[in-house]
């Protein structure tokens, strides 16, 4: 039998980690997308959660989104009912985001199905290998001493 093409570019561990990612994304996005979200939206509401009330500019640098992104992104959420925006008690010259009582319920539905979607990813792994690949995956991620990125379950927001 032939041996498959590429053999030396497909045993790095930087192509498999870009194969088991992709995967991994596409599991969360069409789990998300059930619930009528995309992955950035998912993000967003998640760290108005975590942040509220925040600045836009704030949330922007929080998830490492452009502006027009987040303006982008705010508005959607916004016509959906999911979030909203007043002035900054702190600073009227600024808007700060919060999430609707709608948008904390879509978020607790996403979430369980990210994390759904991450359990269909990790399957073929016992608990404890799960747990052991997770710590690896933040090690090698540069992610360690940052929130969320070490310690329990080192899943991000996007738990993709």
């Amino acid at each position: 039998m032939a041996e498959a093409p590429l053999p030396a570019i497909r045993s790095l561990p930087s192509w498999l980690l870009g194969r088991a990612a992709a995967r991994g994304r596409a599991l969360v996005a069409d789990a998300l997308a059930a619930e009528g979200l995309k992955m950035w939206h998912h993000v967003v509401l998640s760290a108005v959660r975590d942040l509220a009330p925040v600045a836009q500019a704030d949330l922007g640098r929080a998830v490492s989104l452009d502006p027009k992104d987040v303006v982008g992104i705010l508005n959607d959420l916004q016509s959906a009912g999911l979030v909203e925006r007043a002035p900054d008690p702190r600073d009227r010259r600024k808007n700060a985001v919060t999430l609707t009582d709608d948008g904390v319920r879509l978020l607790a539905r996403c979430e369980k199905a990210a994390r759904e979607a991450n359990d269909e990813l990790l399957a073929p792994l016992s608990a404890a290998e799960r747990e052991r690949f997770t710590e690896l995956l933040t090690r090698i991620s540069g992610t360690v001493g940052v929130p969320g990125g070490s310690g329990g379950s080192g899943k991000s927001a996007v738990e993709g």
